[in-house]
């Protein structure tokens, strides 16, 4: 298919017009191949802007045309002045309705000029979304359940803040946690499973530049594991491989489905993925797996005016991080990182059931 005849097979696609057999194989082959999907998404962003344009024009040229009869009948000069044949009022009661529609008009040609000044200026640091959670959506989700931290024990310290929000997941099973660095804008912090379970914890290493973070949990309530279920790969992973991730968007873990769509992360950086998956704010820090139970990433961004383009840094960055870490703080000696999933062939709900044992709900917080 040469990029004519693709191009009209979106637009047939995009329009509704493929009959159901024509439409099951486009998304297929979309699926399958993440650079026909971003074209979709990208053709489909593109037309959306033509229609508004075609909007705007047509409001401008009836705009035109009943300034024209107001002029043709007396009732406003070119100047702009009011005919001294019509009163003021009556001019204002008989047009007030043309008057609001132009109010209407102007507002939405200012979105739209300035949706347009986003949509083709170059791609900035603003539309780069950061997947933590900030304080007032940990006050809302807080809300939801009750003030669960004013209604139960927590091993939150009083008289502290809770500043910001994610996930991580362990990479040592005696209790070594990693995260992004984004996600701990505290000093301290307390991890929760997926039980509920609090678990102080002490921030022991950050990486600014590769976003990544280690955590300890110091805590005599928790019980290490005998093994960790998943390994943590070394090689990038394949264009198409579908992929998965838990996290915590909300304050109950959530799972999430998708598939590799680059090798390279934004705007080409070699840190990281780019992948098509559906992730909010508390996603930060999840462990990115394929299907084999191999964590491939630490998912972190998303692109803001793009669904689902979302970024995961590779694992093999988290590997290249620890060795840095040791050379500074011989107390993570003892990391050992797994290399080895022992997933592989599993299904994909016993896969979730002993991954989700081993992320947690990351919550920073510092003195008032």
């Amino acid at each position: 298919m040469d990029d004519i005849q693709l191009l009209a097979a979106i637009e047939s696609y995009l329009a509704g017009e493929m009959n159901p057999q024509e439409q099951a194989f486009f998304e297929a082959l979309r699926k399958k191949t993440p650079e026909i999907d971003q074209m979709v998404v990208e053709h489909n962003m593109f037309l959306h802007q033509m229609d508004s344009y075609v909007a705007y024009q047509n409001i401008k040229h009836t705009l035109h045309h009943v300034h024209q009869e107001l002029v043709e009948t007396g009732e406003v000069y070119e100047g702009g002045e009011v005919s001294t044949k019509v009163q003021v009022v009556q001019l204002w009661n008989r047009y007030k309705r043309v008057a609001a529609i132009a109010a209407s008009v102007g507002g939405v040609i200012a979105l739209f000029i300035s949706g347009l000044v986003a949509f083709f200026s170059p791609v900035n640091g603003n539309q780069l979304q950061q997947l933590s959670k900030d304080i007032e959506i940990i006050k809302r989700n807080q809300q939801v359940q009750g003030s669960l931290i004013n209604e139960v024990k927590t091993k939150i310290p009083t008289g502290v803040k809770i500043v910001s929000g994610g996930s991580g997941f362990l990479i040592d099973a005696k209790g070594f946690i990693i995260t992004n660095a984004h996600v701990l804008k505290g000093t301290s912090a307390i991890v929760v499973d997926n039980k509920g379970r609090e678990y102080n914890a002490s921030i022991v290493h950050i990486d600014n530049q590769k976003d990544l973070a280690i955590l300890k949990i110091n805590d005599t309530d928790f019980k290490p594991f005998k093994s960790l279920p998943y390994g943590i790969g070394k090689r990038n992973a394949d264009l198409g491989d579908e992929i998965f991730t838990l996290g915590y968007p909300r304050n109950d873990i959530v799972y999430g489905v998708g598939y590799l769509a680059s090798k390279t992360g934004f705007n080409g950086d070699s840190l990281s993925y780019q992948i098509q998956i559906s992730a909010n704010p508390g996603n930060s820090g999840g462990p990115v797996l394929n299907g084999n139970g191999e964590v491939i990433g630490v998912l972190s961004t998303r692109q803001a005016q793009a669904d689902g383009v979302t970024f995961a840094v590779k694992s093999k960055n988290i590997h290249d991080f620890v060795e840095e870490a040791k050379k500074t703080d011989t107390a993570l000696d003892n990391i050992k990182i797994p290399v080895r999933a022992n997933m592989k062939g599993v299904e994909r709900k016993q896969q979730i059931s002993r991954v989700a044992d081993c992320v947690f709900n990351v919550k920073a917080f510092s003195q008032k």
